[in-house]
């Protein structure tokens, strides 16, 4: 007989193996190696969903590396899923490698996915508004969160915790699993005592609030029993702690079978699906979340000196971020850790003891650096690999294709990515991440650029996450390549669209994302929207996305035309509608209305400027809309204020125009209330209306002449638009134009219509002392033909 034969034989008649473990625990997956390496079972039984028996295989493939997950869904509901994460120090994976390893048959023995998936429909569908997961992701301490169920679930960790004395469930389980070895000789002593102590919670709290539980325990006992029938009782189970008292009591096969009778099902698929340490610190997943991921990792995966060897990682984190930490340094943070657990009683030193010597040996007892350490490496970025030969959607297979071909690989680790659109693969990358958020998969989120500001470039922020292998399950409905999917998925969304600015934002997306199939469409009823809209603040919302977007088309390519013709048509609706809109506002619609002129006037600077438009008398068009806004009683003051702003800012009024206009608002007969909306509407609202003032004493006298001439019972009533006003400038701005009121009018004038007098202003222009900047000017825009006659022009300007 063969040692294996043996040490079978030795077990055979016993019943099973029951190897109970906290999932996620080092300690645990050590001991269910060993108890593995002693026992040598015929079979390991592992708690999971038995539909992924067929998946096992892909555990031994040299692609595959944990962090990795079990992820099933509902064939019709893809976002009906279920998560059973696994890391290198999961017992779980510890075992199936373990099987794998040996040729010994590994086998899933959980309830199946298909009726998992099923209960969490029906109990989301019984659920209040409001409290419907998104995902029915496993939870808890060992699993299973129903909706309204969390408060009546206990922790046995917890609670043994506080029976030994301890008040923190994780400081326990490292001084009693994670510290100490199993007995010499016994390899199975460890689940010996955690079985009792397990056995005993049972007892007291019996399912201790984990309904799903019975039902649960009672398909694994027939699995168990199938198992021990074709084996000769030489079986190893490994499982939650929390199962193991269930699993050996005795009971009926009847019994069991009639707890499983009638349970709900639904069509489900399986794969493996990346995973990482950030998201097993969430309490979500196989069992419940751990909060340092990155240091159990250390534990299982250290062959000695842990502690010494953790501090050497944190001394070369920090190192790498430039902070001065010394080999002295990391010996004397051992020295304090190892102190530090002598004097808390611990055996040896734990998370604990190994932060606190950080923080006062390597962070100078600040807790900045510290988090960098929590972050990076306690709680860590690592991302699990998954070998192509795993099933999956085709959209993923579409989906990782192009990652490898525009090479952007999915990182855990947030990251900026930058974009220069004039290069085919950024190009490329860009419509990827575009049709992608489009599906709902938000691998990435656009972000203000550093640096520069042109249509041809732009900034992602990238941070792969678990749940969008999940999120590209449910996407697989639209289509079975990323573009057939996107445009589906556009197409639809224009015809459910609610409202006008809802399809101009799509066929901005649409033209970000390239989906010429999807603009026909889009553009057919972002037409039909517009001609039947008569509200002049939706159209007004609509036309800076429509603007927006011919610019996209001019960088990337597009035939914007059809989308030109439609922008210009709704700027022309929205200029004869626009004045009648702005008569008889409230002080908030007006404000609005406010904000709406400023986004079209911005637009039609753009619309302009666009190729594609063909309409460069829309500016014409809207300079006269402007004015009738300027100088219609009716139209609001905030309104009127800013139109004149705008009208000055792009040279189609003279200073002494605009400062005649509001020498007439800021007249007696004006009432003050309406003066200061104007004001606010000139040269308030972030519009650099501070510097105006600054360099043109004309209007700033007009101001401070009007403001010093309100009577006492109407200033309280205009100094909260006065103070809203000006406490938007900076604080450089502020003073400023203190010390110019402090001063008074230059000398020899004041405030005159034509500025005479007034330090910096004359009545006409100063050409030669203008041209004298001009050589400067031109060697800070880089321009190219500054020739040797500006450079010795240049040179006496600048001498």
């Amino acid at each position: 007989m063969t040692g294996v034969e043996s040490a079978v034989g030795r077990r055979a008649g016993a019943g099973p193996v029951l190897l109970g473990v906290r999932h996620h625990g080092p300690g645990s997956a050590r001991a269910v190696r060993a108890a593995l390496e002693e026992v040598r079972p015929r079979v390991v039984l592992i708690e999971g969903p038995p539909e992924a028996d067929a998946l096992i295989p892909l555990a031994a493939d040299e692609e595959m590396r944990p962090p990795v997950a079990l992820l099933a869904h509902a064939v019709d509901e893809p976002g009906r899923s279920a998560f059973w994460p696994l890391a290198a120090f999961s017992p779980e994976w510890v075992a199936l490698r373990w099987a794998l390893d040996h040729d010994v048959p590994a086998r899933f023995i959980d309830l199946p996915a298909t009726h998992t998936l099923a209960r969490e429909s029906q109990e989301d569908e019984q659920a209040p508004e409001g409290e419907r997961p998104l995902d029915a992701e496993k939870a808890g301490v060992d699993e299973d969160t129903g909706p309204g169920q969390a408060a009546l679930r206990i922790d046995p960790l917890r609670v043994l915790a506080e029976t030994a004395g301890y008040d923190d469930p994780e400081r326990w389980w490292e001084d009693v699993v994670e510290h100490r070895g199993a007995a010499k000789g016994d390899a199975l002593a460890p689940f010996t005592a955690l079985e009792e102590a397990m056995g005993t919670l049972r007892e007291s709290y019996g399912s201790g609030g984990h309904d799903r539980d019975p039902v649960r325990e009672a398909y694994m006992r027939l699995q168990v029993r199938t198992a021990q029938r074709e084996f000769d009782d030489a079986v190893a189970v490994v499982c939650g702690a929390w199962h193991v008292p269930a699993l050996r009591r005795k009971t009926t096969v009847a019994a069991d079978k009639a707890l499983l009778k009638g349970l709900p099902k639904v069509k489900t698929d399986l794969t493996w699906v990346p995973w990482t340490h950030r998201r097993l610190s969430r309490s979500s997943g196989y069992g419940a979340g751990i909060d340092s991921p990155g240091w159990y990792g250390h534990l299982f995966s250290a062959p000695d000196r842990p502690v010494e060897r953790w501090l050497t990682r944190v001394a070369g984190l920090l190192r790498a971020e430039d902070r001065i930490v010394s080999s002295a340094d990391v010996i004397e943070a051992v020295r304090l850790a190892e102190t530090l657990a002598v004097m808390r009683g611990r055996p040896l030193p734990g998370l604990s003891e190994t932060t606190d010597a950080v923080r006062a040996v390597m962070c100078e007892g600040s807790d900045v650096p510290l988090e960098l350490v929590w972050d990076r490496l306690v709680v860590g970025d690592v991302l699990g690999e998954v070998p192509p030969s795993a099933p999956a959607v085709p959209l993923q297979r579409d989906l990782t294709r192009l990652q490898r071909r525009l090479r952007l690989k999915p990182e855990a680790l947030e990251r900026e990515l930058e974009l220069d659109l004039r290069k085919d693969n950024d190009a490329a990358r860009s419509r990827l991440l575009h049709r992608l958020r489009l599906l709902g998969i938000k691998w990435g989120e656009p972000t203000a650029s550093r640096g520069s500001t042109g249509t041809f470039r732009e900034t992602w922020r990238l941070r792969w996450e678990p749940e969008l292998s999940v999120r590209i399950a449910e996407a697989g409905v639209w289509g079975t390549t990323v573009l057939s999917a996107a445009t589906a998925k556009a197409e639809t969304d224009a015809v459910t669209a609610q409202g006008l600015a809802d399809v101009t934002a799509l066929a901005e997306h649409c033209l970000l994302a390239e989906l010429p199939g999807a603009l026909p469409t889009v553009m057919r009823i972002l037409a039909d929207r517009a001609a039947l809209d008569t509200d002049v603040g939706h159209l007004a919302q609509a036309l800076p996305a429509l603007v927006r977007s011919l610019r996209y088309g001019d960088v990337r390519g597009t035939d914007t035309g059809a989308l030109a013709e439609v922008a210009a048509g709704l700027a022309e609706r929205v200029f004869v509608g626009l004045p009648p809109a702005c008569a008889a506002l409230d002080a908030d619609a007006a404000d609005e209305m406010r904000r709406h002129v400023e986004a079209v006037h911005r637009a039609v600077g753009l619309l302009g400027d666009a190729p594609a438009a063909g309409h460069g008398r829309l500016r014409g068009r809207w300079q006269s809309v402007l004015r009738v806004l300027s100088g219609r009683d009716t139209v609001p003051g905030v309104i009127r204020g800013r139109a004149v702003r705008l009208l000055l800012d792009d040279g189609e009024l003279a200073h002494d125009e605009a400062a005649l206009l509001m020498g007439l608002v800021l007249s007696p007969g004006t009432p003050p209330a309406d003066a200061a909306a104007w004001i606010e509407g000139f040269v308030g609202g972030g519009s650099g209306g501070g510097l105006l003032l600054v360099h043109d004493e004309r209007l700033l006298g007009l101001v401070d002449a009007w403001l010093t001439g309100v009577p006492a019972e109407a200033f309280t009533d205009v100094l909260p638009l006065l103070r809203r006003t000006f406490s938007a400038y900076e604080p450089g701005v502020r003073r400023t134009l203190g010390e110019l009121v402090r001063r008074g009018p230059g000398p020899g004038g004041g405030a005159s219509a034509a500025g005479a007098g007034i330090p910096g202003f004359t009545a006409d222009l100063d050409l030669e002392r203008a041209d004298a900047v001009l050589p400067v000017v031109r060697l800070l825009l880089g321009l190219d033909d500054v020739d040797e006659n500006t450079n010795d022009e240049l040179a006496g300007v600048t001498g």
